[in-house]
């Protein structure tokens, strides 16, 4: 087979992204010039991978298969290319609304503990680049479903709903869960903390607007296509003039994670996670100090 890297490199990011345009364009190529190289790697591994439509791409069982595999092994061998870097980093990633206060406090006793710098990168993504490899440890809010990866939730999140300063919601202080089925929702669903599967089966809110980014989201909400559900510490945050946020008491909590590979992965990322775990008050079970996911 005369398979070669930058045919599996497209295949994944038009996996992730499930839209030529926005594939091409972080692959840095030319969207005619990705189809190729799709059409290409069908050929030659003589299997359908992609489903395609005028509005949307979705992975065949194939595809599925292919894919689980390479964003395992493609993270590793670019790795394994890369220059060897001599400055020694621990490497955190981030989807959005980075935590303050034990974040802090964590990175300076771990760099003052071990001597490593650690740097702090946002990636829009759904793992925020720790299973692509340009990250060590990832924080992450929500559920986390990734084949693998473990996960340590540190702690869980009150939420907090989002309207425009237009919307008739505005004058409110609190709204109910169950209410907010009756009101169209905004939803972020690359890096978002909310999903439909929250509320349930027979009373779902519709959805005016999918997202691919927190600032995409904000904006959409700001501009009153619909309501968006949050974590409280995007509302202390004041971070924009035309929304403002109502309490929902009865709201089921975010899970906030730091999540990290099963295996491979840097050797002080227990002692990080420890660290964390001591700064927010989490208690440690025996044993590995991770759940698999």
């Amino acid at each position: 087979m005369s398979i070669e890297l930058h045919h599996l490199r497209g295949f994944l990011a038009l996996a992730d992204e499930k839209h030529f345009t926005r594939a091409a364009k972080r692959m840095n190529v030319s969207q005619p010039t990705l189809s190729r190289n799709i059409r290409r790697l069908e050929e030659l591994v003589g299997r359908r991978l992609l489903e395609r439509t005028t509005r949307q791409v979705a992975l065949t069982p194939a595809g599925e298969d292919l894919y689980d595999q390479l964003r395992v092994i493609i993270p590793r061998l670019e790795a394994a290319l890369r220059p060897e870097v001599h400055e020694d980093v621990f490497r955190v990633g981030f989807a959005w609304g980075f935590p303050t206060g034990w974040t802090q406090e964590v990175i300076a006793s771990f760099e003052a503990e071990t001597g490593m710098s650690v740097r702090v990168h946002r990636h829009d993504a759904k793992l925020a680049g720790v299973d692509r490899g340009d990250a060590d440890l990832a924080i992450l809010r929500g559920r986390i479903h990734a084949a693998n990866m473990r996960s340590v939730t540190l702690l869980r999140e009150r939420r907090i709903v989002a309207v425009s300063t237009r919307s008739e919601l505005a004058g409110q202080e609190e709204i109910r869960w169950q209410e907010i089925a009756d009101h169209r929702l905004v939803l972020n669903e690359v890096s978002g903390t909310t999903d439909l599967a929250d509320w349930p089966s027979d009373r779902r809110p519709s959805v005016s607007v999918v997202c691919r980014n927190f600032d995409e989201w904000l904006e959409a909400v700001a501009s009153n296509k619909g309501v968006g559900v949050v974590p409280e510490f995007v509302g202390r945050q004041h971070i924009h003039p035309f929304v403002s946020f109502l309490s929902v008491p009865d709201a089921p909590r975010v899970p906030l994670n730091l999540v990290f590979p099963q295996q491979g992965g840097h050797p002080l990322i227990r002692r990080f996670v420890a660290m964390a775990q001591a700064a927010v008050g989490t208690p440690t079970a025996p044993g590995p100090t991770a759940c698999e996911v």
